[in-house]
C-alpha cells in the first residue's frame, strides 16, 4: 500500500472506467493481463499500466507462474473502500435528515 493516503490512492484507481472494468473481470477468476487487455480493448502496454495503479491501490492480488502473472480482486480491500465511501453517504444523509426535519418542524 502507498504511504501516506493509501484510501486516496484507492479511490483515484477506481476513478478510471478502464481499471473497474478490469476489476470487473478479475472479481470471480484470475487473469492474466494478456486476457485483459483483450477484453478491455487496452494495448498490452496500457493495460500493465493500469494494473500497476490497481496493485499500488492493494485493489487486485498478483500471483506468479513461470513467467505469466494472474490477477485477482482484493476483495478485503475492496470491502475497505467501500465502507469508506458508504460512511461518507451515511454522514452526509444524517445531516441532510436533520436539515430536512429543521425545515420541516419551521414550516409547521
Amino acid at each position: 500500500m502507498v504511504a501516506g493516503d493509501p484510501d486516496g490512492v484507492a479511490l483515484r484507481a477506481l476513478a478510471h472506467p478502464g481499471r473497474r472494468a478490469m476489476l470487473r473481470l478479475v472479481w470471480r477468476a484470475e487473469r492474466t493481463s494478456t486476457d485483459l487487455a483483450g477484453h478491455t480493448g487496452m494495448s498490452r502496454p496500457a493495460t500493465s499500466q493500469h494494473l500497476r495503479v490497481l496493485r499500488d491501490a492493494d485493489l487486485v492480488a498478483v500471483r506468479v507462474d513461470g513467467n505469466r502473472r494472474w490477477y485477482r480482486a482484493d476483495h478485503g480491500r475492496l470491502a475497505q473502500v467501500r465502507a469508506l465511501v458508504e460512511g461518507f453517504w451515511d454522514d452526509r444523509l444524517d445531516v441532510l435528515q436533520a436539515a430536512a426535519e429543521a425545515e420541516a418542524r419551521r414550516r409547521d
